[in-house]
């Protein structure tokens, strides 16, 4: 009868919070995963690494209580990386907090305005293209940050000054130790998933960095170590300084990235993560508006801007989160870490942490995605391609614009199919037959088969397939049929489309 009565009590003590057993747990996974990604992508980001703790505080506390995306965990992410150390470098740290406050707030405002839903049109290709070059980036970035030097500001440079980084390295001793605290830290992140079970319950980037920082510590390597300035000493409000920023287009083009590139990605990983859950799917409008008001307050503390984490997101899920407490949990023990322990930030081998981004930019390349597109659609293989080349050539806004154009061309190209018959019986008029979709696009290919129609012949040109025929398609035809008329000879008909 007691353990009758246990069983109901229990029951009715859980009732407002029916699987907090399995959000808790999760919540300990998802802070041990955002852990060293936090710090890592601060540092890599020209920041103080307690900025990245705060962004993900913020992402889990504020962003995790607003409705959207149930199971997603948004933080500071390695996708924005190459922006926020552009931007930093460009407009200093002060204008950070801008960046991020206006960001959050055009999102707040494309949500209002139910716009997050046509996110999801933008191309995928573009999307992973734009993911693939951010990881090339990333990876060349942190691979002089390994090595304890500083890498070149442009992509281009950054590759191809690695010939002469590694040739430097070779000759100090100093520098193939920190090469190899990086290489090790890369080693067992990807080794780590071939471990015992019960080992894998911590994540592989989180031991990688434990074991990288005790060997740094006991036999006292000669590598850099993450510089620690306090939580409440980093938090810094921009100023009017800072605002004065908005008058500078460049620094407008800037927020317009930002924005763009932090709201698909938020939304694309939003998509994802339905795909990996029974539970209820995401709203867009309310997770972009989530999304808004973490970046919203992100700005206001001077700190990185914040999406969506596919790498969280999927640990959540797969640690057995049900509800949004584990990512609002996942936040609380984010804060009572940079509270209680920061000064542990800095036993933490720089070298450790780029071997972190190393291993996440690789992940962000999707080399089978190419190879699977190149064999059945060239032509967005060639997108998701150019979009990365470009990002590491020019520079991320301008890479992606190049993308979306590219998208958009394809898309009117492949929806300008059309398809013109002659056919000649001998005797009596040539009757030509166009059907599909006529548009300037195809207008090139089209005159050039109907100039080589004989002038002294009848031609009938039928129209009456066309599902679409634009103004200059139809102005270029009529054009056609009055020139290639001869004296004697009926002139061309056109039969109405």
């Amino acid at each position: 009868m007691r353990a009758g009565r246990g069983t109901a009590d229990g029951k009715r003590a859980t009732t407002g919070f029916p699987h907090l057993r399995q959000d808790f747990t999760a919540s300990l996974v998802v802070f041990l995963v955002a852990l060293p990604l936090c710090v890592g992508v601060a540092v890599a980001s020209g920041v103080p690494a307690e900025l990245g703790l705060v962004t993900g505080i913020v992402g889990g506390i504020v962003t995790g209580l607003m409705p959207g995306s149930s199971l997603q965990v948004s933080g500071p992410a390695a996708g924005l990386t190459v922006l926020v150390l552009g931007a930093v470098g460009q407009f200093g740290l002060p204008a950070l907090g801008v960046i991020v406050l206006a960001t959050g707030l055009l999102q707040l405002g494309m949500g209002a305005l139910n716009l997050g839903r046509w996110f999801r049109a933008i191309s995928l290709s573009v999307v992973e293209g734009m993911l693939a070059g951010i990881g090339l980036v990333i990876i060349a970035g942190q691979l002089y940050a390994a090595a304890g030097t500083t890498a070149p500001e442009s992509g281009v440079d950054k590759i191809l000054g690695m010939p002469e980084a590694l040739v430097d390295a070779l000759g100090s001793a100093a520098t193939l130790t920190s090469i190899a605290v990086g290489a090790g830290t890369v080693a067992v992140v990807v080794l780590w998933q071939r471990m015992p079970r019960r080992a894998r319950a911590v994540p592989g980037a989180l031991a990688a960095v434990l074991l990288a920082t005790a060997a740094s510590a006991v036999f006292s390597l000669p590598v850099a170590t993450v510089e620690v300035q306090g939580l409440l000493g980093v938090i810094q409000p921009p100023g009017a300084d800072a605002f004065a920023e908005l008058a500078n287009p460049a620094f407008i083009g800037t927020v317009l990235a930002f924005t763009l590139i932090a709201s698909a990605e938020s939304l694309f990983s939003a998509a994802a993560v339905d795909r990996l859950h029974d539970g209820p799917r995401t709203r867009y409008d309310r997770e972009l508006i989530a999304q808004g008001a973490g970046n919203t307050v992100c700005g206001v503390l001077g700190a990185l801007p914040m999406t969506a984490v596919i790498v969280r997101s999927s640990a959540n899920v797969r640690a057995g989160a049900r509800t949004k407490a584990s990512r609002v949990l996942h936040g609380v023990w984010l804060l009572v870490f940079a509270a209680l322990l920061p000064s542990a930030l800095a036993l933490i081998p720089i070298p450790a942490l780029a071997g972190i981004l190393v291993h996440a930019g690789w992940k962000l390349i999707p080399f089978r995605r190419v190879a699977a597109l190149w064999r059945g659609n060239r032509g967005e293989a060639l997108i998701l391609v150019v979009t990365a080349v470009s990002i590491v050539a020019v520079n991320m806004f301008e890479g992606v614009l190049i993308g979306l154009v590219l998208s958009v061309v394809k898309t009117a190209w492949d929806a300008s199919h059309v398809k013109l018959e002659v056919v000649d019986k001998g005797a009596g008029p040539i009757q030509a037959h166009l059907s599909g979709n006529a548009t300037f696009l195809r207008l090139p290919k089209i005159l050039d088969t109907l100039e080589a129609l004989p002038q002294d012949r009848p031609i009938e040109l039928d129209l009456s397939g066309l599902h679409h025929l634009d103004h200059a398609c139809r102005s270029a035809l009529e054009s056609w049929a009055e020139r290639h008329t001869t004296a004697g000879v009926d002139p061309v008909r056109l039969l109405a489309a």
